[in-house]
């Protein structure tokens, strides 16, 4: 099943005293770019967390964001960094007595700069934290994925919508081709009866013009390859693997036989359905461009 290139999942969970929340988000790119964004003290998982979007898609700009409250785990301290505080409380200090401000460093003031306080797990509980943190970040790409399962069929529910379309402009164009070679031969005869009035025409002549022109705007070699490309377009979209640049493209080869027919035809109707293959086709690029 087709899926689509955005999609958003999040996964929470309370695991051995800590609170895991993380968040899935993409959008279309021409290849996988993936982005984790965690605390500090846990990019040691960063390598396990690219690993695990890796295997859930194969492209998109994927963004992972990763919070992690470990206030109530066992085996963590909080500490201070006493010597950047101080650094901190001197800055400040100066700030003050250069612009004649009030010196109101607090507590809570000093606690918001970065590293002023910082977490210290136990170093022999790195695996087990790293199998929780991934366990979460499992959940959230497993509903991730679901939405862009539900997105991708939505896709290609349209996909094939338009080339049925497409094969019904083809069959119109595949009745009117023989009708174009009768009409070419009938002006033909008027006008050679005209020009020769009462002279004797050639029959074989008006045969060999009109089979030269039937040759010329022939397009049953196109039409026969372009069924051939919707045959192979429906059965990408049904066959459950990432098909967005087999399908871009396979469409680049639906638009040059269309071209190839509009190029052919010197029939008002041919061309006419030859724009509106043409209108369906950028229709299907556009929305392949969102699947994966």
């Amino acid at each position: 099943m087709s899926k689509s290139m955005t999609g958003y999942g999040r996964g929470e969970a309370v695991l051995n005293g800590r609170s895991f929340v993380v968040e899935v988000r993409s959008v279309n790119n021409r290849y996988l770019d993936c982005n984790v964004k965690c605390p500090r003290e846990f990019l040691f998982v960063e390598d396990q967390v690219k690993k695990r979007v890796q295997s859930a898609t194969t492209r998109g700009k994927v963004d992972v964001f990763i919070t992690v409250d470990s206030s109530k785990a066992e085996g963590v301290r909080v500490t201070v960094n006493q010597p950047l505080a101080e650094s901190y409380r001197a800055a400040l200090q100066v700030l003050a007595s250069s612009y004649q401000l009030r010196d109101d460093v607090s507590v809570s003031l000093l606690s918001r700069f970065p590293e002023v306080l910082q977490v210290e797990k136990a170093a022999d509980g790195l695996d087990a934290l790293g199998a929780d943190l991934c366990s979460v970040v499992d959940l959230a790409l497993e509903r991730y994925n679901d939405m862009r399962t539900r997105e991708g069929e939505r896709l290609a529910s349209d996909i094939r919508s338009k080339l049925d379309t497409l094969e019904n402009y083809v069959s119109q164009v595949e009745a009117r081709s023989p009708q174009t070679v009768a009409e070419y031969r009938a002006r033909l005869l008027a006008k050679m009866e005209e020009l020769l009035a009462n002279t004797q025409i050639d029959e074989s002549r008006i045969l060999t013009e009109a089979a030269l022109f039937a040759d010329k705007v022939a397009v049953d070699e196109e039409t026969v390859r372009l069924r051939s490309h919707f045959a192979q377009a429906r059965e990408m979209i049904s066959g459950g693997q990432p098909v967005g640049r087999k399908l871009d493209f396979l469409v680049q080869e639906i638009n040059r036989e269309t071209n190839t027919i509009c190029s052919k035809g010197s029939d008002l109707e041919i061309a006419r359905l030859g724009v509106e293959m043409k209108s369906e086709i950028e229709k299907i690029r556009e929305q392949i461009q969102n699947l994966e």
